[in-house]
This record gives C-alpha cells, structure tokens and sequence, in this order.
C-alpha cells in the first residue's frame, strides 16, 4: 500500500487536480490555511479519481464533527481515505471509523463517550481510516512510513509506503 500526501496552501487548490491524477497512487489532501473538507469539495466537478483527505481532530474539531463531514464529502467526490491527525489520532480515527456506518454506534475512548448515536446515510463506497502516529500512517494492521518527499507546483508530496 502506498499513500501520498498533499499538503498545499489554498491559493494552490486549482493545481491540486493535475497532481492527484498524476500519482499512481491515493493521494491524500491536506490544505493548510483552510477547511480540507469544503476545499476538497470544491474541485467536485474537476476530479478524475478518487482521493482521500487528511484531517486535523482537536476539542475545536471533534472526531464526532469530521465523521459528519467526511461522509458528506464522500457524497460530492470518489472518497477513498480518511487520514486522522491530532493529539490521541488513534482513538479518534475509532469514533471517526465507527461513524462512518449506518448503525448505531456506542464508543468509548479517552476523548469521547458516545451512545447510541446515528450518523446517516453511510458513505456510498468503504473509506479506509487511517491515523497519523509520527511518521507513520495506520491503519488496523497496516502500517506505512514516510519513503521520501517532493515539492509539486502544488505543494509538497509525502510518500508513505
């Protein structure tokens, strides 16, 4: 499994699109002076692939929040991954997973309680969620590490393999 990180102003977001359909494998978008989710919406009508995004979970943005947000986005674009980063990233890429069904879901970590809750309609294809754990990503067993990085015209590409 190979993932690469984009991380990119949004002044960049319109070159965004060349770069994800270049790489050979998901690319993950990550805009650091906006919203990832509204900005990665906003290329809906230019994508030509799927796409993950890499999301920042905090008290501000509860992993509760980005699960809402992460299953309208993958009504609007081709969603294949979730990557959560943030202080206790694993705990709550698990809320951020669990949320992700139709079902209703009954979690508890060390930054959420949640009971009996309901977060519909699912997305329309799985989504694999990652957690960002330093340079690692995981995801269950499958662990990638950081393999090399590039600056594109868009911003810099991280390789995880």
């Amino acid at each position: 499994m190979q993932i690469a990180r984009l991380t990119l102003p949004f002044a960049s977001l319109s070159r965004a699109v060349r770069v994800i359909d270049e790489e050979s494998m998901t690319v993950v978008v990550h805009v650091e002076d906006a919203n990832s989710v509204i900005a990665v919406a906003s290329l809906k009508d230019d994508l030509h692939r799927g796409l993950g995004i890499w999301l920042e979970v905090s008290k501000d943005y509860p992993a509760s929040l980005a699960a809402r947000d992460v299953k309208t986005l993958s009504w609007l674009v081709e969603l294949s991954d979730v990557v959560v980063s943030g202080a206790n990233a694993s705990s709550n890429a698990r809320v951020l997973e669990a949320l992700l069904s139709d079902d209703e879901v009954s979690i508890v970590t060390d930054d959420a309680v949640i009971t009996k809750a309901y977060n519909r309609p699912a997305p329309p294809r799985l989504i694999r969620v990652w957690h960002a754990d330093g340079a690692s990503l995981v995801s269950g067993e499958q662990v990638v590490t950081i393999s090399a990085t590039r600056t594109s015209d868009a911003g810099e590409l991280t390789y995880f393999a």
